[in-house]
């Protein structure tokens, strides 16, 4: 038998989850890269949507069930889809470089962003600030429409010499992108503490020191004691509306901006009325698919 390091390069969990409702693959895909899937696949079985979800074996599967028993219960529509994880097992590990270059592309975010898997370094566009940022098990690889609204966001808000603060940093992107645009430094919170070890390494894939961020294991803004101008919370409606006083007393005042993203679009019409409630003014909102975020200050 080969030691823990040589049988996490052998393996991948295979979890598949299976759907009876319509109209059920946008939801199942988001279930997928939210619980920090590395590739997914949909298939149609006897009337039903079968999703097939691969994740890193450097996690205990039961890890990786909890985190998918959490997000189905927090989307209303996967409950009414009647979303249920019915098998999970493990498939034979294959050279990450050499069959995943194209399933990550290198894509444009915004009017100036460019993101991109490291092995993508020697493409880079003109006229666009290059993110890099290696595709694994912390969300926010750029791909999805949450991460893709709060991007577009950090770049219309960030200013020169800002302080980022980046809740449930995840791959770090958010944060990464900010310094990149201009932001002095950063502050990085998430509660897994292998988002934050990814984090750390896309933060030396695109050249920036340690002292850059502040990065550590932590529950939202629990601790956190510091003047932001710029606060960005890619996440879940239910833990944006648990933050949204805690973001009041570290967002600097008059001049700061507060991106709230992860949510879809019907999710806009019970966060609205709650950000107004908490004393924000809404600045900005923006729409991909079915997926919303908004800047407010």
């Amino acid at each position: 038998m080969g030691t823990a390091d040589e049988d996490d390069c052998n393996f991948w969990w295979s979890v598949e989850l299976e759907a009876a409702g319509d109209a059920v693959e946008e939801t199942l895909l988001t279930i997928a890269d939210l619980s920090g899937s590395i590739g997914s696949e949909l298939v149609e079985e006897n009337g039903a949507t079968v999703l097939r979800a691969v994740y890193l074996s450097s996690r205990d599967i039961s890890h990786w069930l909890a985190a998918l028993d959490a997000l189905v219960k927090d989307f209303p529509s996967a409950c009414r889809a009647g979303i249920r994880v019915r098998s999970h097992s493990k498939i034979q590990n294959r050279p990450w470089h050499t069959d995943h270059i194209d399933a990550f592309p290198p894509i444009p975010v915004g009017a100036r962003l460019f993101v991109a898997a490291p092995w993508h370094k020697v493409s880079e566009p003109t006229g666009r600030t290059p993110i890099y940022i290696y595709p694994s098990s912390a969300f926010g690889t750029g791909y999805h429409e949450s991460t893709q609204i709060a991007l577009s966001l950090v770049e219309r808000f960030v200013k020169d010499g800002d302080v980022i603060l980046d809740v449930g940093t995840g791959s770090g992107i958010l944060f990464i992108a900010g310094i990149k645009l201009g932001a002095e430094k950063a502050v990085a919170r998430d509660i897994d503490p292998t988002s934050v070890a990814e984090a750390k390494r896309n933060m030396e894939l695109n050249d920036l020191p340690d002292w850059a961020c502040d990065l550590r294991v932590g529950d939202l803004l629990e601790g956190v004691d510091v003047q932001a101008d710029l606060i960005t919370s890619n996440i879940l409606l239910e833990p944006n509306l648990r933050l949204l006083e805690s973001v009041k007393k570290v967002l600097r005042t008059p001049s700061g901006v507060a991106i709230f993203s992860g949510m879809t679009t019907a999710e806009r019409t019970v966060f609205l009325p709650a950000l107004s409630e908490a004393g924000f003014s809404l600045l900005s909102e923006l729409t991909i698919n079915d997926w919303w975020g908004c800047a407010a200050e």
